[in-house]
């Protein structure tokens, strides 16, 4: 969420005052076995003909598998030997759905004649590969019989490792639809157990908020769960298989685990709304006890505000860090400060006079419900005259994934030019998107057109209520990708606010997106609320002025969602203007040529208006 202007103030604040770097923990690395002792002969495996071959020398190995097939084989790259090598995981599976879209590169460099390229793309509803862990006992060579039960259906299966006493292998189980999610214990003895389990009515952010840290040396794992209506850490025994208890909980959420200390039992972790004065969307960095004691906001309080976004570095023997702090209406405060306490140790530098201050405002109102908080800028032309009237330009992106609005300084030069046509720009977050509560975040819940239009259309009107200079008349709206998705919508849903809308790179049906994104937020399987939601399927309801941009060689969000919600405006005989991109890739629509007519047809249609 850092402007690049900001980390770049961050690298050199390291180098010249502290020539140290920051300590990050890596992620899980959740497919590949940790280098195991070799207590005894160590085997080395291998698959042929589709079935797994245990080799100890050249004159010493056997078939261990026999039910491998070309159609559900044994992976080499999930082989598992237990510490005393002694035992076996194997992980057998069935391949996934080979599902390609052709893309058309009508003018190569290199020959006047076009060129396909086929990319594999699963979509929603696809077949997924489907693995199935497998336990032998090298000794006997026999399969140790175990109950698959507990992981059926999966959308993905991620190797874990084995117990440190070598009994037990474990592995995490994200189900279909992604509203289960489970660690699994595969004893030697053949028993299969949960240990851990976490459920939703609604979906599961995999994506976003999984946290599975074990930690090795007191066989133990930190966890996310949003069970209690926000993201928090949760401690569990993986030898007993139960929560010991719940670290973090409160009307805020942890965004992510900086950093751990086994010795003291203290963990260092990112949070949003931890200070309910502040902004829910800035960043804190704050500290724990294991057992939920010893709570402290580490950037913010001792005397000093801190309210804004923050980011920072551990010195490298993580006693102190660097704190660098902003908003959109403030330029950077950078601090170094004790790790434990969160004193400031010395202030690093101050904010310089803002030039954006009289153009650039902060603005929250109530959204749908006239009680939960919409945060959102408003960008003045930087020629402003209160005695106008201004239309209004919304940029939007209400992808599930995240929210959008910025939180720190930056030049904000992409608002700032449009604004600088003649726009009040304005840019918020409304329900559905990411880092709020639980509640918030599901109303996108197989409901994309939702894209909080409620909300964004409540907390405009609360602007202008009291900004006579913004004309609820005039209203347009410009996305790309998920946002270009959410512009359609605006004029499909929403015509009798929104008037004009342009939209790049727009995924307008779900059904056609890519499966990781569609599936969780549209749900498994696929169903009646894919149409639902589908630009295309109500193309006919279109109101207003229209203006697509799509590029050829798209690889992110298929181009034939674009040509489909064309051919759907075309037998509803609506108007809209197209610009087709031979050479381009995603994402390409705002800029160039393609720039160009977009400014030309909100100036045409919204300015001029």
């Amino acid at each position: 969420m850092a402007s690049s202007h900001m980390l770049t103030r961050l690298v050199l604040l390291l180098t010249l005052f502290l020539g140290v770097f920051a300590v990050e923990h890596a992620p899980l690395d959740a497919k590949t076995p940790k280098r195991q002792t070799n207590a005894t002969q160590e085997p080395q495996f291998d698959v042929r003909d589709f079935n797994l071959w245990v080799t100890y020398s050249s004159n010493n190995e056997y078939q261990l598998t026999t039910t491998g097939t070309r159609d559900n084989p044994f992976a080499i790259g999930n082989v598992f030997v237990s510490p005393n090598n002694t035992f076996v995981v194997a992980w057998q599976y069935t391949p996934p759905a080979d599902h390609n879209i052709t893309l058309i590169d009508s003018v190569p460099d290199d020959r006047l004649e076009p060129r396909s390229k086929e990319i594999r793309y699963p979509k929603a509803g696809d077949r997924v590969r489907v693995d199935r862990p497998r336990m032998f006992n090298l000794a006997t060579r026999a399969e140790i019989p175990t109950d698959g039960s507990l992981f059926q259906n999966p959308y993905t299966l991620n190797h874990m490792g084995w117990s440190a006493n070598g009994q037990e292998y474990r592995f995490f189980f994200d189900e279909r639809g992604h509203q289960r999610l489970r660690i699994i214990g595969m004893h030697i003895n053949g028993t299969v157990r949960a240990l851990v389990d976490d459920s939703s009515e609604t979906f599961i952010d995999v994506n976003h908020k999984l946290c599975m840290r074990p930690l090795d040396q007191t066989e133990e794992l930190l966890w996310f769960s949003e069970r209690d209506g926000w993201n928090h850490l949760y401690l569990y025994d993986l030898v007993s298989g139960t929560l010991k208890n719940q670290i973090t909980r409160g009307n805020w959420l942890v965004k992510s685990v900086e950093r751990v200390d086994l010795a003291t039992r203290r963990i260092w972790f990112s949070a949003f709304g931890i200070i309910p004065s502040h902004d829910p969307y800035y960043a804190h960095l704050a500290v724990i006890n294991f057992d939920g004691t010893g709570l402290t906001v580490l950037t913010s309080g001792n005397g000093e505000p801190g309210n804004g976004n923050h980011v920072w570095a551990f010195t490298a023997n993580n006693t102190r860090f660097i704190d660098i702090w902003s908003r959109v209406d403030q330029q950077e405060s950078s601090l170094l400060r004790n790790a434990e306490t969160g004193q400031v140790i010395s202030v690093l530098g101050t904010p310089k006079p803002n030039p954006l201050s009289s153009i650039v405002e902060i603005f929250v109102a109530p959204g749908r419900d006239g009680n939960t908080s919409i945060h959102g800028i408003i960008v003045k032309p930087s020629n402003f005259d209160p005695s106008k009237k201004y239309p209004i330009l919304e940029d939007i992106y209400a992808g599930p994934t995240e929210f959008s609005t910025p939180k720190s300084y930056s030049p904000l030069s992409g608002f700032r030019e449009w604004a600088d046509r003649g726009y009040i720009v304005v840019k918020m977050d409304g329900m559905g998107t990411n880092w709020r509560s639980k509640a918030f975040h599901n109303m996108c819940w197989k409901n994309l057109k939702d894209a909080g239009f409620p909300d964004r259309i409540a907390w405009i009107k609360a602007a202008a209520a009291t900004r006579p200079w913004m004309d609820l008349s005039r209203v347009g709206v410009l996305g790309g990708s998920a946002g270009g998705q959410n512009a359609v919508a605006a004029l499909l849903f929403h015509p009798d606010f929104y008037k004009v809308a342009a939209a790049d790179s727009g995924c307008h049906d779900n059904r056609m997106g890519p499966m990781w994104w569609s599936e969780a937020w549209m749900g498994w399987p696929v169903g009646q609320q894919y149409e639902d939601s589908s630009n295309v399927v109500h193309a006919g309801k279109l109101q207003g002025k229209l203006f697509l941009t799509v590029g050829a060689l798209d690889a992110n969000v298929d181009p034939s969602t674009t040509f489909q919600l064309v051919h759907a405006l075309n037998e509803a005989d609506k108007d809209y203007e197209l610009v087709y991109l031979p050479k381009a890739e995603h994402g390409a629509g705002f800029v160039g040529y393609a720039g160009r007519r977009m400014a030309d047809f909100f100036r045409r249609n919204l300015l001029e208006a």
